[in-house]
């Protein structure tokens, strides 16, 4: 199975994307993280998440509390064990700069969170055809 990491603030976000990737067919186990400081302690596996694996794909939300995307996507790519691990923004932000900083910062890709529901069913798909049936990830090698 394919193990998602998805660190989202937005509840609503959380639930739609746990109903889409249960309808997936691939295997996969979608975790949680509610926010940048608890998504670390996930990719490191401290505290509550001692016996969590170590994820395929992490999808990130910039705009978060106590820690943002950005502040864990230079934490997760500045170390060695977790650079690999690609990292998908998925994010409401469309600012240029956000874009820009979040690709310096060595992000896999960005995609724009559509408000409509369709849309966002879409994104889903798009992430999960392209993630799980193109690409080769680290995991698998």
């Amino acid at each position: 199975p394919i193990n998602i990491l998805l660190i989202e603030d937005n509840e609503g976000d959380v639930l739609l994307t746990k109903q889409l990737f249960s309808k997936s067919q691939i295997q996969n186990q979608l975790w949680v993280a509610r926010d940048g400081e608890e998504g670390l302690d996930f990719l490191h596996q401290r505290g509550k998440f001692t016996d969590v694996p170590r994820p395929d794909l992490i999808l990130l939300d910039l705009n978060m509390p106590k820690m943002d995307g950005k502040e864990v996507l230079a934490a997760i790519k500045q170390d060695e064990k977790l650079s690999p691990i690609p990292v998908v923004i998925l994010t409401t932000s469309s600012a240029k700069q956000d874009v820009i900083e979040s690709y310096q910062l060595n992000a896999n890709c960005y995609i724009v969170k559509p408000v409509d529901f369709v849309q966002f069913i879409k994104i889903i798909q798009s992430i999960e055809n392209f993630w799980f049936s193109v690409v080769k990830l680290p995991s698998q090698v």
